[in-house]
């Protein structure tokens, strides 16, 4: 085997061909702590916050994300585990970032912050976000919301972030061409 055909072989494979979602050498935040709240990796050790808040929610969540596909009465414990072990995964394997918003005791998570690649030209990055019913009913989306803004501006090298629901409809971000 050549150089040249190696060096052809890698530079055609879709690790070289593909922008990274953050550079390597961006540092990815930790946390982000707001006024009443702190934004924390999901990942295993908040797995049964994260539960307990969605299960909480399921008809508020169904509704927020307008599919009614999650969550659903029957997910288990465990399946809430390998669901915060593959977000753990996705964070470290810098593919995309979770936040839980969790209380400043770490004892209850009030909703999540998802940060991912677009797909979309225009954007760099999207946003998602829910909150619990009880949270949702004490106007806490707009708390989060805005941290979540304040968050990606100060904190993140995005310069055009969609925030899906929010900012843009799902259905205008989905009509949006896809990036080359």
């Amino acid at each position: 085997m050549t150089l040249r055909f190696l060096a052809a072989l890698l530079f055609s494979t879709s690790l070289f061909a593909q922008t990274p979602f953050v550079a390597p050498d961006f540092p990815v935040p930790a946390s982000y702590q707001a006024k009443d709240f702190q934004l924390l990796p999901l990942g295993p050790d908040l797995t049964k916050q994260d539960y307990e808040a969605y299960m909480s929610s399921i008809e508020h969540l169904q509704k927020t994300f307008g599919g009614g596909r999650w969550p659903t009465k029957d997910i288990t414990l465990a399946d809430a585990r390998k669901d915060t072990e593959g977000e753990a995964a996705r964070f470290k394997d810098r593919k995309s970032f979770t936040y839980a918003a969790i209380s400043p005791d770490g004892s209850k998570e009030y909703g999540c912050v998802y940060i991912r690649p677009s797909r979309k030209e225009g954007y760099d990055a999207t946003v998602t976000i829910w909150v619990t019913k009880e949270q949702f009913d004490k106007g806490f989306e707009d708390e989060l919301l805005a941290a979540a803004r304040k968050f990606l501006s100060e904190k993140w090298p995005f310069r055009k972030v969609a925030y899906i629901g929010k900012e843009i409809s799902q259905a205008d971000f989905r009509a949006l061409p896809d990036k080359k």
